[in-house]
């Protein structure tokens, strides 16, 4: 059937037939290997570091409610707030529209009022706008400072007569 060494010059002439990648072609998909691993590395390290990163304070403030206006007295407006962060927030104290306020906590999910929020925590707050009064149908923007100095902020409009 086949001569002798028959396969063999057929092997040896396929093998002979085929072209090797220049050395040149070959550095080129070799560097962009390395360039894909990196990017590859670089993504992952950085999903793991994340959550790292996320363990601060982190509060979220609700739209401001209640808003009581009265001449000649503090007014005062009502803040919803929870710590969705992974430490605990202390609340030192407030600012509506740059002018300094005060902190009241009527409500904690606890059960014990205190200004310490820990992660998950909810607390009902009243903000009392000290000396002055607000003006209806202006919006405000209510400011909470942590006891690290971190500033929290949403804004609201008390309703017009």
């Amino acid at each position: 059937m086949y001569k002798k060494g028959g396969i063999k010059k057929k092997m040896r002439k396929l093998l002979r037939s085929k072209k090797a990648l220049s050395p040149v072609v070959a550095a080129i998909i070799l560097i962009a290997v390395t360039v894909a691993v990196s990017i590859a590395v670089a993504v992952w390290m950085g999903a793991l570091t994340t959550g790292f990163m996320t363990g601060g304070e982190q509060l979220q403030l609700g739209n401001p409610w209640g808003w009581v206006l009265t001449p000649s007295t503090n007014d005062y407006v009502y803040v919803n707030c929870t710590n969705n962060g992974g430490s605990a927030i202390v609340l030192s104290t407030a600012r509506i529209a740059g002018s300094p306020a005060t902190i009241t906590v009527e409500y904690h999910s606890s059960g014990t009022i205190s200004s310490t929020l820990n992660p998950g925590d909810r607390a009902g707050l009243k903000i009392t706008y000290t000396g002055k009064d607000f003006s209806a149908g202006v919006p405000y923007i209510i400011t909470i400072v942590t006891l690290t100095n971190k500033e929290f902020q949403t804004q609201g409009t008390p309703p017009g007569p």
